[in-house]
């Protein structure tokens, strides 16, 4: 399985818009970050993409978790975030009885 790859130049917004589309397609969805900037970046796009989701009832969550990588020979510590979706019944929003 593949991540998607944010770093600290990655547009959050952008990030977001392939987020909501690999939900939409059912696909699903890491995001790897390498670098407090990354991370920040992956963070805003993951609460950016609720945006795009929430109106269609899909409602999206993380679990962020570490990975030892590899970039050019030299060890790593990515942080890696594993997207939850909650499917909402009724327009009915997180903590209400759906």
């Amino acid at each position: 399985m593949g991540f998607l790859k944010v770093s600290s130049k990655s547009s959050p917004a952008s990030v977001a818009g392939a987020i909501a589309g690999m939900v939409k397609d059912g696909v699903d969805v890491e995001i790897q970050a390498v670098g407090a900037g990354a991370v920040n970046q992956a963070v805003k796009a993951i609460a950016i993409s609720r945006g795009f989701l929430s109106p269609i009832g899909i409602e999206v969550a993380c679990i962020p978790y570490f990975a030892d990588i590899v970039i050019d020979g030299e060890y790593r510590t990515a942080i890696r975030f594993k997207v939850i979706l909650h499917y909402l019944k009724n327009g009915a929003t997180i903590g209400e009885n759906v």
